[in-house]
């Protein structure tokens, strides 16, 4: 059965990759090949940062308004929505999330677009007053430049608007790599934005293998700023590369997020956001709050409710209405999920629930939902992300102790407090050394709200006002309007 075939994106047109070679994405939910996509090489890198670099200095592009800009994006938000159920559909089968969930998710991505086609004409520069005399100083924001965007596999399409929506509210233009495991979708949304009337080169995507390509991507000395979202190990060899010549990067990373269970919290609603935080989206979440930190006291009581809901948990197809929790996206992540695992029993951690392949699917990457407690802070399941469907029980006794263990970890991108004492909630929230904290819920996520976490977690924020600032750049001018002789730095008086 011959396959549907993803070419790329580049100059506004579809073009076969320079040496005609594609390459086979599966189904997570039969581990079946189910379309190619084009394999980028040298050439075809070439040719997008050409496009996107002609594109910003010479092309229509670097005459738009801001104005224009933020009319072109609301078009393209247009467009979007129109292709929201076709694009939530290649999301689910490219990576095995509910198709339920990826609807809801591509019927709001369109607010990104239209919150930074509104902001595209309102970012300004200032006036510095009382610096001179008879001088003016101002300062101007400008845009980059190209902007490579490199996304993950777990959620491409979002992934691409924080990046691509502010990006070119600011001006820039953009060469966008999907992951090679979920290409499909992100090939289709490039080629939307010459549907809703962007010009030609503003936008490339180009699918291909990050091994192969990815430092081509950041090396190119046209290329003004990465930004990247991914695991921690490629996220610092990007910094590194970029760095090597100055270039912009901004960096969505890796995380361990801690959820942390006071007595006093209502415990219905910690099971559904403890669960929904570490089992949606089989895990597959960077903010993913995989380890649990409940106080001794209701410990045994809050494993109890998690397990019930866990083993309530209908696993299935991710297209039917039905399924609640889908496949992780490939084998190899299934292998290192079931690794981490196994690692953890070995280290003393004892398997309240799940751990293994769920009975019945023989086919495809499939994982039952896990809970392990026994565990401590220093065992491997409470210090690597997993990025699966593992939650990791943590008891503790005291305020002071939870925040030394929460904050105990390379990563600091969210956390979740759930407590029905708010001094104690400001309290944590301010001591936690997380970008993200959560209080009485998990994993709500806006436009309007920056997103970003500390330490290992990335650098830069995305959405929010702060994201088209990361796109920009910051000039400082002074006019000199004293129509007398400047003074002479060389002439002293005597």
């Amino acid at each position: 059965m011959s396959l549907t075939r993803h070419r790329l994106f580049i100059d506004g047109e579809w073009i076969e990759p320079a040496e005609a070679s594609f390459f086979p994405s599966e189904n997570p939910v039969t581990g079946e090949p189910w379309y190619e996509a084009a394999r980028a090489t040298a050439p075809d890198v070439d040719a997008a940062i050409t496009a996107a670099h002609t594109a910003f200095t010479r092309g229509p592009w670097s005459r738009t308004t801001p104005t224009e800009r933020g009319q072109m994006l609301s078009r393209l938000a247009d467009v979007v929505a129109s292709h929201a159920d076709e694009l939530a559909e290649i999301e689910a089968r490219d990576n095995g999330k509910l198709l339920r969930e990826m609807k809801a998710q591509l019927r709001s991505l369109p607010d990104y677009f239209r919150f930074y086609a509104g902001l595209a004409d309102k970012v300004r520069g200032d006036l510095i007053q009382g610096v001179a005399r008879d001088a003016l100083n101002y300062t101007l924001r400008e845009p980059l430049g190209v902007v490579v965007a490199i996304t993950a596999w777990n959620s491409p399409l979002y992934l691409a608007a924080m990046k691509l929506a502010p990006a070119l509210a600011m001006g820039n233009t953009v060469v966008l790599k999907p992951s090679e495991y979920t290409s499909a979708a992100s090939l289709l949304l490039a080629s939307y934005f010459t549907e809703a009337g962007f010009p030609a080169g503003v936008v490339n995507a180009i699918s291909g293998h990050g091994r192969e390509i990815g430092d081509l991507l950041v090396d190119d000395p046209r290329v003004a700023k990465v930004a990247f979202t991914g695991s921690t190990p490629v996220g610092r060899r990007i910094a590194g590369r970029a760095g090597e010549r100055l270039a912009k990067v901004s960096l969505e990373l890796g995380g361990k997020s801690p959820s942390i269970v006071f007595p006093d919290a209502n415990f219905d609603n910690v099971a559904t956001g403890v669960v929904a935080g570490v089992f949606a989206a089989a895990g597959q979440m960077c903010t993913s709050g995989s380890r649990l930190f409940v106080h001794s006291s209701v410990h045994d009581e809050i494993v109890a409710r998690i397990v019930e809901r866990a083993r309530a948990i209908t696993i299935g197809d991710p297209l039917e209405s039905e399924t609640e929790l889908g496949p992780l996206v490939n084998g190899a992540q299934h292998a290192h999920v079931t690794r981490c695992i196994a690692q953890g029993v070995e280290e003393g951690a004892v398997v309240a629930f799940g751990g293994t392949r769920p009975d019945g699917f023989d086919r495809g990457w499939y994982l039952e939902p896990t809970v392990l407690t026994g565990v401590t802070n220093d065992m491997s399941v409470a210090r690597t992300e997993i990025f699966g469907p593992v939650l990791s029980v943590i008891p503790f006794e005291t305020e002071e102790e939870v925040l030394e263990m929460a904050n105990d970890s390379e990563f600091g991108l969210a956390a979740g407090i759930w407590t029905s004492d708010l001094s104690r909630a400001h309290r944590m929230a301010a001591a936690l050394d997380a970008g993200i904290v959560w209080v009485n819920t998990y994993r709500n996520e806006s436009a309007l709200s920056p997103f970003g976490g500390f330490k290992q977690s990335g650098i830069g924020k995305e959405n929010g006002i702060e994201a088209i600032l990361e796109y920009s750049r910051l000039k400082s001018v002074w006019v000199n309007y004293d129509d007398g002789d400047l003074a002479d730095p060389f002439s002293y008086p005597g």
